[in-house]
């Protein structure tokens, strides 16, 4: 597993400084959304899935951002291409997602910045499980709010 305090302070936080996209609830979200689904251990989903990077966002998410959310988002978008390795094409590749944690970290925060609802405040950790719920997994995916939490104390401490 990848040290936590590291990963925030040299991935989540620099990745979302550059997005613009940085508070405390949104570095939560981030890290809380890496913890459950990767347990900040796997690079590729187990099982052959299509799952890519600390984040596990599908390829199909990914170019679903960049087609439909940062095709009109210029300054975003620009924003994010400095966080990936030049390709010459549309936008980057999923595979990008999977050995470049800042880019990942960014796909992970503007997937969260396409929903109009509020983050939950810092600390909120049930609030923080019932939006990774709805907005990232959906009703649709197999983990679960509970699952989240237990997660996040069990590698962050506290109740």
């Amino acid at each position: 597993m990848l040290d936590i305090s590291q990963f925030r302070e040299y991935i989540i936080r620099p990745a979302l400084t550059v997005i613009n996209a940085q508070s405390v609830a949104a570095e939560e979200l981030v890290l809380g959304t890496a913890l459950q689904e990767s347990r900040l251990i796997y690079i590729k989903q187990l099982g052959n899935g299509p799952a890519m990077g600390v984040f596990q966002m599908e390829p199909a998410t990914h170019d679903d951002i960049w087609n439909n959310y940062l095709a009109y988002q210029d300054e975003l978008r620009a924003d994010v291409l400095t966080l990936a390795a030049p390709n010459g094409g549309e936008h980057p590749s999923a595979n990008e997602m999977i050995g470049n944690l800042w880019y990942a970290c960014a796909m992970c925060r503007v997937h969260y910045r396409r929903v109009s609802d509020p983050l939950p405040q810092a600390g909120d950790v049930p609030g923080m499980a019932s939006y990774w719920k709805e907005h990232y997994n959906t009703h649709l995916g197999a983990g679960t709010e509970e699952e989240y939490e237990e997660n996040w104390f069990s590698n962050m401490g506290g109740d």
